[in-house]
């Protein structure tokens, strides 16, 4: 049994990152997609990556006053949802597929971030932001979202698609699962 399989997770799901810079309408985007993939009946997990330090709830709460004494894992619960806060201390962050295995089954887990990884990826790009384009330089980009044309140089097998008509990324999405083109975990 591995670690995945003792922790529930599946290696069944599909994974798609979703990545750009600041501002660009990445959780828009994916709040959008997970609530018509939810609708639709698919299991969805989220990964969010942040560099800031994270905090479940205020200091002055118990569960941080009890986190700040030192807990190593914090499990808050309630009726409605449970968090657990695990603190690292002097630990490295750990990578994707560690946390990954920690999720429960699902049909696709869209990761926001984690732009180094080696997975299939879209890009929501907006020239606006005066940011560069991260395609160029990440051939596990498969899909770029966008408020701009296509340019006429676009890689061979790269998709353009609106970012103002964010069904357009859904219907590919769910043929990408379908024919089962995106990573498994």
């Amino acid at each position: 049994m591995t670690s995945g399989e003792k922790n529930g997770a599946s290696k069944a799901g599909q994974i798609l990152g979703v990545i750009g810079w600041s501002g660009s309408g990445k959780t828009s985007l994916l709040e959008y997609l997970v609530k018509e993939l939810t609708t639709a009946g698919h299991k969805i997990n989220i990964v969010k990556h942040s560099h800031h330090d994270v905090t479940v709830e205020p200091p002055q709460k118990d569960s941080s006053r009890l986190r700040l004494a030192g807990a190593q894992d914090v499990l808050l619960a309630s009726p409605y949802r449970y968090v657990i806060a695990h603190e690292l201390r002097q630990e490295a962050e750990p990578s994707l597929d560690e946390l990954l295995v920690r999720l429960l089954p699902a049909d696709l887990t869209l990761v926001e971030g984690y732009k180094w990884e080696a997975m299939p990826k879209i890009e929501v790009f907006r020239p606006a932001l005066g940011k560069p384009a991260i395609y160029p330089d990440d051939a596990h980009i498969v899909l770029v979202a966008s408020d701009v044309a296509a340019p006429a140089d676009l890689r061979p097998g790269l998709q353009w698609l609106d970012l103002n008509q964010p069904q357009m990324m859904l219907d590919w999405i769910l043929v990408a699962m379908q024919n089962k083109i995106l990573k498994k975990i």
